[in-house]
């Protein structure tokens, strides 16, 4: 499975896909529809950190590290799935970002930091490369540490607590064929890949563009995610019946989130 969910500008994937079969066997316990529960997720403990000062907006938690001009202008950025991202600051406690790649908005998405400053509002919509139909995702993080002073208020390190997002964002199909599986999202996404740990195109993604499966066991496969040769995300996912379990890793930065999802 494929799937973005987003805090602060940064993508949470996780993935899933089935174990080999011969044709005239049972069918896979992957196969079929897949929603996400996210209520059930648990994620990373890890803070996602920020800050803007003098005019910068700087997001050291971000791989590789951003620091761009906070003036509502498009600022070249590489390493990232977008190629360009403009911070504007809406007031002393919300700030906007717009992430694009070639020209088209990738996303777009709103902080707001409460009057206390302890929770950290996100608001994201996600523009596919290849549907008309946008994602929009919602997420709430807690303050961890101490404020810091002589920046905007949104500024700091923070928890993610919760995130939804809408019905095309949360789902996604699978089907074995052989030795081979096939994804498909609602937002567009798509890969066939064999399950012998070779890559295979990703498409339709602004954030991967190959994918490879290996079979751990008969109800557990592992998915590895590049970028420009990269790996930026390693999940391994494992059904019991209706249920499917993801364990997501990022190995650039060592966050590890869990996901569970629902066979619709």
């Amino acid at each position: 499975m494929k799937r973005s969910l987003w805090f602060i500008g940064c993508a949470l994937v996780f993935s899933a896909a089935a174990w080999t079969v011969s044709p005239c066997h049972a069918q896979s316990p992957f196969d079929g529809t897949w929603r996400t529960d996210m209520a059930q997720t648990k994620f990373s403990p890890k803070p996602v950190s920020f800050y803007l000062s003098e005019g910068w907006y700087h997001c050291p938690s971000c791989t590789p590290a951003i620091d761009v001009q906070a003036d509502g202008q498009d600022h070249p950025v590489t390493g990232q799935a977008y190629d360009t991202l403009s911070v504007t600051v809406v007031d002393p406690h919300t700030l906007s970002i717009v992430a694009k790649k070639a020209g088209k908005v990738d996303y777009e998405q709103t902080r707001t930091v409460s009057a206390d400053g302890k929770t950290l509002m996100v608001k994201t919509t996600v523009h596919p490369m290849d549907s008309s139909e946008p994602m929009t995702f919602e997420a709430t993080g807690k303050r961890a540490g101490i404020a810091p002073s002589g920046v905007h208020a949104a500024s700091g390190n923070w928890i993610v607590e919760k995130e939804n997002g809408s019905a095309n964002a949360l789902t996604a199909t699978y089907k074995l064929n052989g030795d081979e599986m096939t994804m498909t999202e609602p937002n567009g996404e798509t890969y066939t890949a064999k399950l012998d740990g070779g890559d295979s195109p990703m498409k339709g993604s602004y954030g991967i563009d190959s994918v490879s499966l290996k079979k751990i066991d008969a109800h557990t496969i592992e998915e590895t995610d590049k970028r420009d040769g990269k790996v930026v995300e390693v999940s391994k996912m494992t059904v019991n019946g209706k249920t499917m379990t993801i364990v997501d890793t990022d190995p650039r930065t060592g966050r590890t989130s869990t996901y569970i999802a629902h066979k619709v």
